[in-house]
């Protein structure tokens, strides 16, 4: 008796490979098309890049900040902070960032906005529910149980400004 070493199965065509390949229908897919020629590196000339003066990136850098600044109304911003989370509510929505994640939501995205203070321990929980029944929890560590109380009423003041709940 002969042993192979080795996998015995063959590769697969067809649905293994392309999830449109529909069988008896579409044949399968080649690796190169077949109405594609091959090259010629030799009759090709050298296509010559122009370059800006300034790169297009830093204007549009340099644009960004012109555009928030003009934008931003003189309306109540909530801000809060830790080592590791972070969360902004202003004319914009609310930002929430914990290490390197971030998520942003705009007004017009959020259906409820809930604060949690704990009975013990300086954790301030803020969780932004959105209509289609998903929620966005984040913990802020405060450094003294009285700021929950200020945070609270800054974020209210916020939401009264821009959350419009007939809206949601």
């Amino acid at each position: 008796m002969e042993q192979r070493i080795g996998s015995s199965s063959q590769p697969l065509d067809g649905a293994g490979v392309d999830p449109a390949f529909i069988p008896g229908i579409t044949p399968p897919v080649s690796e190169e098309p077949e109405d594609v020629k091959p090259e010629d590196t030799e009759a090709e000339e050298p296509v010559e890049e122009e370059t800006p003066d300034e790169p297009a990136a830093s204007e549009e850098e340099e644009q960004e900040p012109e555009e928030e600044a003009e934008e931003a109304p003189d309306g109540p911003v909530f801000e809060a902070s830790d080592r590791r989370a972070k969360i902004v509510a202003d004319h914009r929505g609310v930002r929430l960032s914990l290490d390197d994640q971030e998520c942003e939501f705009r007004w017009d995205e959020i259906g409820a906005v809930e604060t949690e203070s704990p009975r013990f321990g300086k954790r301030f929980t803020i969780t932004v529910h959105t209509p289609d029944r998903r929620w966005y929890p984040i913990e802020i560590e405060a450094s003294a149980r009285s700021s929950f109380k200020e945070w609270e009423e800054q974020l209210d003041a916020v939401l009264d400004t821009y959350f419009d709940e007939n809206a949601a």
